[in-house]
């Protein structure tokens, strides 16, 4: 088993695990809490492997939104057809940021992918936060957050094409609303990272609508640098999993004319402070 940092700041691609061994789950698990982001590759496994690997972090959090696997409810299925325009999750986003606690994180499996395109960016939420300049990291310490499932899975939502393709459904469960610290420290490393993100971030408590406005489209800014980020190249048969607690990430958007086809567990996490 090879583990190859993927940049000098975050990810890494595993080379010769097998995430059916109860002997390399240590060191898998290691990896994961060293590098937040991890590819191993050419697994071949069904979703009965996947759900047991999943397990082994904790619980499994059933999302609400995406599909279902046949057979396996746990398991989300994430889909773009050869004819459908949209991509699920394009803009950077933090998984399930609108629970009171926040899921740990996603393991993703491809089972069909485009011949080119279709990758995944990853950006480091710690190194976006050491980034900043002590009296910022002094200010957003202080302040607190307004996370939303919403107006991103709810009524409003019902005339995008993943809605009406039945890749997204339930927005009448759309009712979930969290307040976290803009900067965590992170339960597994103690590092501090900041916790805010495009999509599911509707604004910072105690700001007018303006203040809160520029403060995070300012962070987002600063987020977007390509210093902080890697970018996973998807083969068949590789096993994705990230820390939602120290990263973002996006769907890239750009293999319209061909399927796409991975399957998702989400893993569950505790309170953040």
């Amino acid at each position: 088993m090879e583990v190859r940092p993927l940049t000098g700041g975050l990810g890494a691609e595993i080379i010769g695990a097998d995430i059916r061994s109860a002997e390399q789950f240590g060191e898998i698990q290691e990896a994961y809490s060293e590098y937040s982001v991890i590819v191993l590759r050419g697994q071949s496994i069904s979703p009965e492997d996947h759900l047991k690997f999943a397990r082994q972090f904790g619980p499994i959090n059933v999302n609400r939104f995406f599909k279902p696997v046949d057979g396996h409810p746990e398991i989300a299925t994430v889909l773009k057809e050869k004819n459908q325009k949209q991509a699920v999750g394009e803009g950077w986003h933090t998984d399930h940021s609108y629970d009171q606690r926040p899921a740990m994180g996603s393991i993703l499996h491809a089972l069909e992918m485009p011949p080119y395109g279709g990758d995944t960016l990853f950006a480091s939420m710690a190194a976006a936060y050491d980034a900043l300049s002590p009296k910022m990291r002094e200010i957003l310490d202080q302040l607190s957050a307004v996370h939303s499932s919403r107006h991103v899975f709810g009524a409003d939502t019902l005339d995008s094409e993943a809605a009406k393709s039945g890749r997204l459904g339930n927005a009448k469960a759309a009712t979930q609303e969290a307040v976290h610290p803009v900067v965590i420290t992170h339960p597994l490393s103690g590092r501090r990272g900041l916790y805010v993100n495009p999509v599911f971030t509707t604004h910072i408590q105690g700001l007018t609508n303006d203040e809160s406005a520029a403060m995070l489209g300012m962070l987002y800014e600063h987020c977007k640098k390509p210093e902080f980020h890697c970018r996973v190249r998807w083969q068949v048969g590789d096993v994705t999993m990230w820390d939602n607690r120290a990263t973002w990430h996006k769907a890239i958007n750009d293999y319209h004319g061909y399927r796409r086809l991975m399957h998702r567990i989400t893993v569950d996490g505790v309170a953040l402070t």
